[in-house]
Formats: structure tokens, C-alpha cells, sequence
């Protein structure tokens, strides 16, 4: 619990949904600290964070779930906009990711853009130093 505590007060997450993270990395097999240290990259924890990209699509909520998601699932906005919701969504994509390219810089590319595609991105980089600080405070 005080893990969970010093990660709140740290990255300001709301007492809401926090165990979202844990839940969803658990149900999905993947690690829940990658998860909060793409979500305060994507989001920085804004739930109702909402980003219109270039090629017409848009990221909705606290994991940036992009708009081909809700297409291909037939997911309503209301739903992707619940935190809880929008994390465990968040997980299966990066499942996804990881099934393809394994817990590599791959993975996380893909979990941002859809694919990995030429050399990581800046994003990668801002990814896995985020995850570096959750798990320096967790350790």
C-alpha cells in the first residue's frame, strides 16, 4: 500500500483509478508500472485528455486509445472515457504489442504508433524514463 501511496503522490494519480493499472496488468499479463509510465507519458493522468492527430484519427482518455480501437470494437466514446475502462483497453493494445515484439523498445513504438517504424521514437525514450522513476520508487 505505501508503493501505491508514493506513486499517487508522485504522479498525481486520482484515488479513482489507481487500481485500474494493477487490474489491468494482471488480467493482461503485462507489467502495471509500464502501464502507469505510458499513461503519465501519454496523458500526463488526465482522464478526459483528447488529441486530434494529423491522419484524422483521435486519442481518447488517460491511455490515449486511439480512434481505430473504438472502430474496430465498436466501442462507444462514453465507455473509452471511463479511466478504469480506458486502462484496461490501453493493456490489451500493449498485450498486442508485446505478443508481436516481445517486452522490447518494439513494443512500446507500437503501443504509440500502431507499428513500429524506423528508429524508435523520442516517445520510447520518454516511455522508458518514466518507467525507470516508477520503478526507482517502488524498489
Amino acid at each position: 500500500m505505501v508503493v501505491v501511496l508514493v506513486l499517487l503522490a508522485i504522479f498525481e494519480l486520482s484515488f479513482g483509478f489507481y487500481h485500474c493499472f494493477f487490474e489491468a496488468g494482471k488480467r493482461y499479463g503485462v507489467d502495471p508500472y509500464l502501464l502507469v509510465a505510458i499513461a503519465k507519458v501519454e496523458s500526463n493522468f488526465v482522464p478526459t485528455a483528447i488529441h486530434h492527430n494529423g491522419n484524422g484519427s483521435t486519442d481518447y482518455g488517460i491511455m490515449q486509445i486511439n480512434s481505430y480501437w473504438l472502430k474496430r470494437y465498436k466501442i462507444p466514446i462514453q465507455w473509452i472515457m471511463e479511466p478504469c475502462y480506458n486502462i484496461h483497453m490501453g493493456a490489451m493494445v500493449l498485450k498486442r504489442c508485446i505478443i508481436s515484439y516481445g517486452y522490447t523498445p518494439k513494443a512500446i513504438d507500437c503501443y504509440n504508433k500502431g507499428s513500429p517504424r524506423g528508429d524508435y521514437s523520442h516517445y520510447v525514450i520518454k516511455v522508458y524514463q518514466s518507467y525507470a522513476r516508477v520503478k526507482a520508487l517502488v524498489e
